[in-house]
């Protein structure tokens, strides 16, 4: 069976400011049982970002950083890289592997945020791949 992204995205996107503290932004990943929030754009950051559990791993534990004194732009990695929600869910594994993510952002047609597929929900995709 040919999966889209759509077919396992979730629509739900988490925004967070990109001044926020990372403490502020793992407590609403944590709350929300994400591994990613998405850094929205303002007038002093033009682009969005993301930040992910490995980030806050990398940047923060494993630097020795006091996430209360991070913000999320200092840790946040921009320009996103996105995937259209039309495309197969092969080409969207194909885009993770080469960018060595585990978080895509999924866009519509006009380029507007709709949702995220993270690997985790691959998955699930592979139990419903067995079963077809």
């Amino acid at each position: 069976m040919n999966f889209s992204v759509s077919d396992w995205m979730i629509n739900n996107i988490v925004f967070v400011d990109p001044d926020s503290s990372v403490a502020d932004a793992l407590k609403t990943m944590r709350r929300r049982y994400i591994h990613s929030v998405i850094v929205n754009i303002t007038t002093t950051s033009p682009e969005y970002g993301i930040v992910t559990s490995t980030d806050i791993s990398d940047h923060v534990i494993a630097m020795g950083q006091n996430p209360a004194k991070l913000k999320a732009r200092d840790v946040m990695h921009s320009p996103l890289i996105t995937i259209n929600a039309k495309l197969p869910l092969k080409e969207c594994a194909k885009v993770m592997k080469e960018n060595q993510i585990h978080h895509l952002p999924v866009v519509d047609e006009s380029g507007k945020l709709i949702g995220m597929i993270s690997a985790t929900d691959f998955l699930v995709a592979a139990e419903a791949m067995i079963e077809s």
